[in-house]
């Protein structure tokens, strides 16, 4: 297998902490965004989207959608068990992940590309161009603010998204509140299930790539 990573973009970091969760260690082969190397000719050619995080499997499969990823990892390393073992606990992670990506990945990346100099016509990842909309900021710094409050009223209930084990959905939501820094976005201090969560996953080794 090989893995195309970016090691300051949070979703190359959310395949990086379930490849190291799964205790693999897969050839890896790091792309600047910030140099643009995601545009050169030698990367579109195993990924003409032009975004990452990328695993080409041995069978020479190139997946470039993190979910991919992870459907791929977990159907040929069953354990540790990331996705849920039962139909009910593989289909409440795939909701909370889903969840996680709508309400919280998305509105942190609109107020980013919508407000960044560096994203000027860059508004949204891929291989075409799209000016900025400054609305769509406005609108994703409140939905930011709802994602934490979403948090903080499951985590209070739950003492992981998906129920009572860590998931691929911790993954991505532990990923999107630590990315959230860059629109200087911090959880909220009374949300003190959320901070115990965070706390309690920010120690796990694979936290620390």
């Amino acid at each position: 297998m090989l893995f195309y990573d970016c090691s300051t973009a949070p979703n190359p970091r959310r395949a990086r902490m379930f490849i190291a969760e799964k205790g693999l260690q897969i050839e890896t082969r790091d792309i600047s965004i910030a140099k643009g190397e995601q545009f050169s000719e030698a990367f579109k050619a195993v990924n003409p989207n032009a975004t990452l995080p990328v695993l080409v499997t041995d069978e020479g499969t190139v997946l470039g959608e993190n979910l991919g990823i992870a459907a791929y990892l977990e159907a040929r390393f069953p354990e540790p068990p990331l996705m849920g073992r039962t139909p009910d606990e593989k289909g409440l992670v795939l909701m909370w992940n889903s969840i996680v990506e709508q309400q919280g990945g998305v509105p942190i990346a609109e107020v980013l590309r919508n407000t960044h100099p560096a994203f000027a016509d860059r508004a949204l990842p891929g291989p075409e161009n799209h000016a900025q909309i400054p609305e769509l900021a406005q609108r994703g710094a409140t939905r930011v603010g709802h994602f934490f409050d979403l948090l903080e009223t499951r985590l209070a209930e739950s003492p992981y998204l998906a129920g009572p084990e860590f998931t691929l959905a911790d993954i991505t939501a532990f990923v999107f509140v630590d990315f959230a820094r860059v629109i200087k976005r911090r959880i909220p201090e009374g949300n003190s299930a959320t901070l115990t969560w965070h706390e309690k996953i920010g120690v796990r080794p694979s936290a620390q790539l």
